[in-house]
């Protein structure tokens, strides 16, 4: 007999059926192999192995065990290596299947958890400033920092979290591909929920130099409405 973990989900992603004027405006998955890469670090774990594998066996010529001796320990070491980095890109894979990232005209869903389906609802008049970080191979990060108060669990939501920020956790669209474009249709989401003017993503001048670096900011909905209203007072004040 089949079974659809996500069978009782009115929309595939939402918990729930969206309200009357309420539609999709995206919907997308991690990419698992950026996942398992950045997020669960598998490639700096198979150089790990790699790096211990040589050391090994050098260590045991040098002990006078032979080489028979030398090549059974680097490719145990070896071995070891790759199970540990296939561990990893196995829950690299099984996460991504059980994420789904959904941007709609009033909020960001994330839907996620390979044994225990979670789904973290974050309105957009919720989220101050969205990021944007690009990786060379095409997918990229899409950090959402939160109104002052909101907070999030970074233990729960991870890895779905922009990492080492535990005081003001930010969830995170992770490895998501063509990212500049999903962070286009977010920043336009937010200026509209915001009442300000469009927002617009200054994509990196290559993706390759971006690999790397910090999240540049794509949309900072507070601080335009904070700018609007600064201008109108000056303006009334002008006039009186």
């Amino acid at each position: 007999m089949s079974h659809d973990d996500f069978a009782v989900e009115p929309v595939p992603g939402l918990p729930a059926a969206l309200p009357a004027g309420e539609s999709v405006l995206w919907q997308g998955r991690p990419q698992w192999r950026s996942l398992a890469r950045r997020a669960l670090h598998a490639r700096k774990v198979a150089v790990y192995f790699v790096v211990l594998a040589a050391w090994s066996g050098v260590a045991a010529i040098y002990d006078g065990r032979g080489m028979a001796a030398a090549a059974w320990v680097v490719a145990t070491q070896l071995l070891l290596g790759v199970l540990a980095a296939g561990m990893l890109a196995g829950i690299a894979l099984l996460a991504a299947r059980a994420t789904v990232y959904t941007l709609t005209t009033e909020r960001v869903v994330i839907r996620f958890g390979i044994a225990l389906t979670m789904s973290v609802n974050l309105p957009l008049k919720k989220i101050q400033t969205a990021g944007l970080r690009r990786h060379r191979d095409g997918t990229g990060d899409i950090p959402l920092g939160l109104v002052p108060g909101e907070r999030v669990s970074y233990l729960i939501l991870w890895p779905h979290v922009r990492p080492w920020r535990f005081r003001q956790v930010e969830p995170m669209l992770r490895c998501i591909p063509d990212a500049y474009t999903v962070a286009q249709r977010l920043a336009g989401a937010l200026a509209r929920r915001h009442g300000v003017a469009e927002a617009s993503v200054a994509a990196p001048t290559s993706v390759a130099q971006a690999d790397g670096q910090r999240a540049r900011p794509v949309a900072t909905a507070a601080t335009h409405a904070r700018d609007r209203a600064g201008e109108q007072a000056a303006g009334a004040a002008v006039s009186a």
